[in-house]
């Protein structure tokens, strides 16, 4: 994707498809991404003294904050990852530490340069796939003297070639006939639901000692267990599958071998120095308050241990150091309790744009309702129509809907357009558990259906804060 079409505010054009209202929060985002852009475009020397304009979210739950930050990162293809600032403990404290984040964006990174080598040699790797399912099922006999150097057990067996014996011509015609004639049955389709045993590689990880009780531990038996099992070599299993699920396995085997693992792991390093954001909910639970006992304690601490990683420093990895100068740190929280200033001040400083989301309306959840690609309406008339329901909305029904979602986040607590859901789970609750009785019927649902459904619940206070 060219980053120079995605201008400010056809960032923002592509962001409205998906999210109602917030513009200026749009807006923020769309420059801090288009300053990326403009970065890339000076001189090395220049491009190492300009920092990321992190940005500090602010509003309450349910408002569009995830939403964005993550559309945007699917919009440009970039390395995200979404992490809780609640989850960490300050160092010397059983849990997450907060470089966890930075190997969890490194992890995207590599899972997305691999979708992209794998979709590359995907049609090679189909076609070797093809050939060790046509070895299954024909193959060439072996060789029965055995294995003649005892470090072949180890280091893979010796050659294939050396392994066939010297055929006459009858039967050497003979297999490859077979052969031909089963590669073409494969390439027909007709053989995917036969059944075939094929020698896979085995994924299944060495078992581990446990390190219980140490900080990270969970992190650390893992890096263990990958690492000796680099040293040995790959271990394989036979197993038996329909020949469509044969295709796949193998498909992806061959496709790993075909790929450049140096070559990923750089380019994934690259991507997340450079392109990288991460999006850190929740900030306001580590921001100031006066309890000093329990796990209030090391709310500060987690601080201090992120301003590090978010003023720039050098995180280890499974697949090399990592520079987090450049990565783009987006936290949010609702900020009811406290307050951004509650932060300590190094880490105030080091998020310079400030957003604030707006609260949503009785008229914003009408056009959550019906305005998004795919929106909850949409998506319940998909549902449905699994079954063979179609279901109709009438407007005065959805602006009904809207209604009481904004009155009862008015008379309990504020969770935004997430009350929708519960809202329109309870309206369609009768209609979706008798759906499959109901194929091929149109159920309308009007403002007195919504009426009917929710009005007793609403107007009882102690009910609705149980139900909705």
């Amino acid at each position: 994707m060219d980053e120079a079409m995605w201008t400010p505010r056809k960032i923002v054009e592509a962001l409205d498809r998906h999210i109602v209202g917030q513009h200026e929060a749009k807006r923020a985002v769309a420059v801090a991404l288009r300053h990326r852009w403009q970065r890339s475009r000076l001189a090395p020397d220049l491009q190492d003294e300009i920092t990321p304009k992190n940005i500090l979210m602010i509003g309450p739950t349910g408002v569009g904050k995830t939403e964005v930050a993550r559309r945007l990162a699917k919009l440009l293809k970039v390395p995200f990852v979404k992490v809780e600032a609640t989850k960490f403990t300050e160092v010397g404290y059983v849990g997450r530490d907060v470089d966890a984040m930075v190997r969890d964006l490194v992890e995207t990174a590599v899972r997305m340069v691999k979708e992209e080598r794998t979709s590359s040699v995907e049609d090679r790797a189909a076609r070797l796939a093809e050939e060790r399912i046509v070895d299954a099922l024909a193959p060439f006999p072996k060789d029965s003297s055995g294995i003649k150097n005892p470090f072949e057990i180890f280091f893979g067996g010796g050659n294939k070639a050396d392994d066939q014996p010297a055929l006459d011509q009858g039967e050497q015609r003979r297999i490859e006939e077979e052969r031909a004639r089963i590669r073409q049955r494969l390439q027909s389709g007709d053989m995917e639901q036969e059944l075939v045993e094929v020698e896979v590689e085995d994924t299944s990880m060495p078992s581990m000692p446990m390190m219980g009780g140490m900080p990270g531990h969970d992190e650390m038996q893992m890096n263990f267990g990958e690492m000796f099992q680099g040293l040995l070599p790959k271990r394989t299993k036979r197993r038996k599958m329909t020949v469509a699920e044969a295709r796949k396995v193998l498909v992806q085997e061959e496709a790993q071998k075909l790929i450049d693992t140096d070559d990923v792991n750089t380019e994934a390093i690259w991507r997340v120095e450079q392109q990288g954001i991460v999006f850190i909910d929740e900030f306001d639970k580590i921001a100031g308050g006066d309890s000093t006992r329990g796990a209030d304690v090391s709310r500060e601490g987690v601080q201090r241990d992120i301003l590090p990683i978010v003023e720039g420093s050098t995180v280890n990895t499974k697949y090399g150091p990592v520079r987090t100068d450049h990565i783009l740190f987006i936290a949010a929280g609702a900020f009811h309790v406290s307050k951004p200033s509650d932060l300590i001040p190094e880490l105030q400083g080091r998020f310079p744009v400030r957003v604030e989301f707006e609260a949503l309306t009785e008229k914003d959840f009408y056009r959550i309702l019906t305005e998004p690609r795919h929106s909850l309406v949409q998506q319940y008339q998909a549902l449905l129509g699994a079954e063979g329901v179609t279901l109709t909305f009438d407007d005065d029904a959805v602006w009904a809907i809207a209604r009481y979602a904004d009155r009862v986040n008015r008379d309990t607590e504020n969770i935004g357009a997430r009350r929708l859901h519960t809202i329109l789970e309870r309206v369609l609750e009768e209609v979706s558990f008798n759906a499959p009785e109901l194929v091929q019927q149109t159920i309308p649902i009007t403002a007195q259906y919504v009426e009917q459904r929710l009005a007793v619940i609403v107007d009882s206070v102690d009910i609705n804060r149980y139900i909705l």
